[in-house]
């Protein structure tokens, strides 16, 4: 298991990531007139070129276009929470802040409540392709004022990937579903009886993972305790955090189960801030792991010239929906998320970083990014289009997803309320507390994070 660090060390880490982020862009948007720096989140697996290809494609395009203009395409390599600590820095300066930045709709509230980004309504109400996008994209990218602050370049759905190669050696059926948690479990009791050398399921957990851990496993398991009806997370009727849930608890002990009958990965591996990679790039290509709750853009890592290509992967793999917990209305559950470009509130060119995002989401350019990358459609044109709904594998069931998602509370407190998710998910993931003292350690942690706006449930 890693070492955690001390209260110096982490000290001295932030200062590194200050540091490093402020390199990563240094000399700022306005070190030139003529040329637009544009941030993005770069894989760390140097295998996975999707998102830097799709940019080097827009930025011809967009040169071409504007003579004159020159496009910096400025990566910032690392795992999801150091990326997220590198933009924030980079955004709090005129010196360091590009001219449009891609923005994780998690924590888009966050920054417009730090004041990093700038309202786009204006170019908003004079773009007509504004009207094609879908209105659940839109709200992801709204602050609390009521003002748009990003443009959704696609969303995504979760749901339970299976290993088929796996499942016969195990005596499971291939046409797999789970009807609640119970059968998720069984299964993988089943296959780690049956299947040696093989972790019979995944689920991220704890710090190191981050969001993964808190979206693609937590809320996952979170959302599909109740009827559906109510949000188990946050309460928008009385705009309060909800503390003190049974549901909450059930989620824990889910996890809990998980790795202390030593179903899921070791928890060392579990704790790795780069366990995804493994997972995506060798556990499902060489068939080591039998069940896996992720998203819906895996794929996008087994395109020829990946480096992990895996053009039988549908042949291999299997596709489930998350059950809820007792098999209860509506009977499945799936989170939805994506990602965003915004324009910092500090950037020099705000006008031209708004022609790029126009460059980008032209139909034709949008639909090649959500094939390219594994996206699900937040166009209405796009998603209607046969050359999107056939293109690859899967790209259905989880786009029908859509109607049973849900989304995150993106308010200003949620990145910390996430953090507090992930903490207690650690807590049982180790063994270190109980599903009782976690729960209560996350119930403290929320009302200091919220300004003790929380409702007891």
């Amino acid at each position: 298991m890693p070492v955690r660090p001390t209260a110096a060390l982490t000290t001295l880490l932030s200062a590194a990531l200050a540091a490093t982020a402020l390199t990563a862009c240094s000399g700022g948007s306005g070190s030139s007139p003529n040329t637009l720096k544009v941030s993005y989140k770069q894989s760390t697996d140097n295998s996975i070129k999707v998102m830097d290809t799709y940019l080097a494609d827009i930025k011809k395009q967009f040169e071409k276009k504007y003579p004159g203009k020159k496009v910096e395409l400025v990566p910032i390599k690392a795992p999801d929470s150091e990326y997220y600590t590198k933009l924030q820095q980079m955004l709090r300066s005129p010196r360091t802040a590009p001219d449009l930045v891609y923005e994780d709709t998690f924590l888009i509230n966050s920054d417009i409540t730090s004041g990093y980004l700038k309202p786009l309504d204006p170019y908003l109400a004079t773009w007509p392709d504004w009207q094609q996008f879908i209105d659940s994209a839109k709200n992801a990218a709204k602050g609390e004022d009521g003002k748009t602050y990003g443009i959704p370049d696609g969303t995504d759905t979760r749901g339970l990937w299976f290993d088929k190669r796996v499942f016969r050696k195990a005596g499971l059926p291939a046409d797999w579903q789970p009807k609640n948690w119970d059968d998720i479990l069984s299964a993988a009791r089943t296959i780690k009886k049956k299947v040696t050398g093989v972790t019979p399921l995944n689920i991220y957990t704890g710090k190191p993972a981050g969001e993964a851990a808190t979206m693609q496993t937590f809320e996952m398991l979170l959302y599909g305790t109740g009827d559906g009806t109510t949000e188990p997370l946050y309460d928008g009727s009385s705009k309060k955090w909800v503390s003190g849930s049974q549901a909450f608890k059930d989620s824990l002990s889910f996890v809990e189960t998980v790795f202390k009958e030593k179903l899921g990965p070791d928890v060392s591996d579990a704790l790795d801030p780069n366990f995804s990679t493994a997972v995506r790039g060798e556990l499902l290509p060489q068939g080591k792991l039998g069940i896996n709750l992720d998203g819906s853009w895996l794929p996008q890592d087994w395109l020829p010239g990946s480096g992990h290509a895996w053009t039988d992967w549908s042949k291999q793999l299997g596709l489930a929906y998350m059950p809820t917990q007792h098999g209860q209305a509506p009977g499945r559950v799936s989170m939805s998320g994506g990602w965003t470009w915004a324009v910092p509130a500090k950037a020099a060119h705000p006008d031209l970083a708004f022609d790029f995002v126009r460059a980008m989401q032209t139909k034709d350019n949008a639909r090649k990014w959500y094939i390219a990358n594994s996206g699900i459609a937040v166009r209405k044109d796009v998603a209607d289009d046969p050359a999107y709904a056939t293109a690859q594998p899967g790209i259905r069931f989880f786009t029908d997803l859509v109607a049973s998602t849900h989304y995150r509370p993106a308010y200003p407190a949620y990145p910390k309320v996430s953090t507090a998710v992930q903490e207690a998910m650690e807590g049982v993931t180790t063994g270190d507390r109980s599903v009782e003292k976690a729960a209560s350690g996350y119930d403290s942690t929320l009302k200091d994070v919220t300004g003790n706006r929380v409702i007891e449930k």
